[in-house]
């Protein structure tokens, strides 16, 4: 069963930007970079608990990392902007936003993330208010969960009536943004057959869409869910419904399987960094749709963000790869009207410097603005090595007045006087000539494009 997160709440900005961990897709049909927005309820905890233990861990392992936006609370008045502002944001960036629709009548069969609108018609206004706002570029929508797999609770006259209105909203979405990717809920592999979840899919109206996603808040392992979702592509096929594939919620997969509510267990584990590169033709990302650290409903509230949950599932994670080169969503240029965006695009330009010590060895550094609110800002510094391998970095700049950076990730930084320095950590340091590592910062005062010194060894 799924538990969905809170909704994020307007303030601070703390943290933007894209994380490079998805490059240019070697399979499925997505490519690009995975959109981060910078205020979530871990990006939200991490500023505001610098002294915390735990907060390494969380920043580099949680908060820097892509998750959905859950479009959870039912609100016909305020879905445009909501989703206008998210997707705008995404696309300013040239990234790709994931969304997780989640508003059907009678969500979750009445469980601990009971709600949704009050009724089908007034849940197709609300999908035609997504599907006013999505623009025209690239945007996965990971429709319902668990609205196809849980029909414990539904008659059959309500179950063709949910059937249908699943349909009308891919019919919807899709002409809202025929560059929509849109996935339906197919439980996941310890739950329906895989024959069963296809048929269900089929009445769902999975023709009109582009495939299924699986594990969504659960802890089944990759494997698993992979081997799952060919058999249920294989079934599809062979009732002529082609061309479908698979995205896995890969969250919380990385540690033991078993018992759905993770609030209660501590042997749960993040998995798969969130990529559209996944090396298999089936699937079309490893996501983080539930973010990690937001709870249940069991021990904790469904939906708020525990930094103990957190912990627990990043302690013994690996870090994530040192990024990959961004590369731009496949889709036409946006076109798409300024909102009340949840960052900002970069109002600096960007800016490089490199150095060429005495061992050969060389990079450059380009700096962009990731996303401001008053009083300070996110930097994001993208280090590419030069001509030859390096096996470690350093980059300098001089603060403007007023300026002070208060947190770092990606990178250890430390403060002369005015000058900043980040060298890399254990694990981004290494780079193939031409290979990239990413880091960023929140620094207080008012954002300006720095003289970037880069050097290499």
């Amino acid at each position: 069963m799924t538990r969905f997160p809170l909704a994020a709440a307007a303030g601070l900005l703390v943290a933007a930007g894209a994380v490079g961990l998805a490059g240019a897709a070697e399979a499925g049909t997505i490519s690009g970079t995975l959109y981060r927005e910078p205020d979530t309820a871990v990006a939200r905890w991490v500023a505001a608990n610098p002294s915390d233990s735990r907060m390494p861990v969380i920043r580099d392992r949680v908060a820097s990392q892509p998750a959905s936006h859950w479009l959870s609370n039912f609100n016909q008045s305020t879905v445009r902007s909501e989703v206008s502002g998210y997707v705008n944001a995404a696309n300013a960036a040239g990234q790709i936003p994931v969304l997780t629709v989640y508003g059907i009548t009678n969500r979750d069969c009445g469980g601990a993330s009971s709600g949704g609108a009050p009724d089908l018609g007034q849940y197709q206004t609300w999908i035609s208010g997504v599907a006013s706002s999505l623009g025209s570029r690239t945007v996965v929508i990971i429709l319902e969960p668990d609205s196809i797999a849980l029909q414990t609770c539904l008659s059959s006259g309500d179950l063709a009536a949910r059937n249908q209105a699943l349909r009308t909203a891919v019919q919807t979405l899709k002409s809202g943004n025929p560059n929509a990717k849109i996935y339906l809920d197919a439980g996941h592999s310890t739950w329906n057959s895989a024959s069963e979840q296809a048929g269900r899919l089929i009445a769902a109206g999975i023709g009109d869409a582009d495939g299924f996603y699986t594990n969504v808040s659960n802890f089944n392992p990759t494997s698993a869910e992979a081997a799952f979702g060919r058999s249920i592509i294989s079934s599809l096929s062979g009732r002529g419904v082609t061309g479908k594939r698979q995205v896995i919620d890969t969250s919380r997969n990385g540690g033991a399987s078993g018992d759905w509510c993770g609030d209660d267990n501590t042997d749960r584990r993040i998995g798969q960094y969130p990529t559209v590169n996944t090396g298999d033709g089936n699937i079309d990302g490893y996501l983080w749709v539930k973010p990690p650290g937001e709870a249940d409903g069991c021990r904790y509230a469904a939906g708020s963000f525990q930094p103990d949950l957190a912990y627990s599932l990043a302690g013994s994670a690996p870090n994530p790869p040192s990024p990959s080169p961004s590369v731009s969503s496949p889709s036409t240029s946006p076109s798409v009207s300024p909102s009340s965006s949840p960052s900002t695009s970069p109002s600096v330009s960007p800016s490089a410097g490199s150095s060429s010590p005495a061992t050969g060895k060389t990079c450059s550094a380009a700096f962009r603005v990731a996303g401001t609110w008053q009083g300070g800002f996110q930097g994001e510094v993208t280090v590419t090595a030069g001509s030859s391998a390096i096996s470690g970095w350093a980059v300098s700049w001089t603060l403007a007045s007023g300026q002070s950076v208060t947190q770092a990730w990606n990178g250890t930084a430390t403060t002369a006087g005015s000058t900043v320095t980040v060298r890399n950590v254990s694990w981004n340091g290494g780079l193939g000539s031409g290979a990239t590592a990413q880091f960023g910062f929140l620094a207080n005062g008012s954002a300006s494009t720095p003289d970037l010194s880069c050097t290499a060894s």
